[in-house]
């Protein structure tokens, strides 16, 4: 087992929670089939795929939300965890709050 193979699930959960962690993402999406998506021993991570070259990441943005600088800064995010260039997905836009936040809808 290499290092990278040690690192593989922490990188994908880090990516993951850097996309998350980005004003308008309300979510991840696998993609029109669910193929995207980092296999790991007993689970996956949808909405995120890390290979050698390149990370694809796919969200739901939460309206109304800057298309373009949320998905920069979801870009930026991520590629700093993960260190190659990452292509960014714009799958939905939703109207509603992420599971983890709460208060009045505005």
């Amino acid at each position: 087992m290499t290092e990278a193979d040690i690192r593989a699930p922490d990188i994908a959960d880090l990516a993951a929670a850097a996309a998350l962690a980005v004003p308008g993402v309300s979510g991840l999406h696998g993609g029109e089939f669910g193929t995207v998506a980092t296999y790991l021993p007993g689970r996956r991570i949808t909405g995120i795929s890390i290979g050698a070259d390149a990370c694809a990441v796919h969200v739901i943005l939460r309206y109304p939300a800057d298309l373009i600088a949320t998905a920069d800064r979801v870009r930026d995010a991520v590629r700093a965890v993960v260190g190659v260039p990452v292509d960014v997905t714009i799958e939905d836009l939703t109207d509603e709050l992420p599971h983890d936040e709460t208060g009045p809808r505005t």
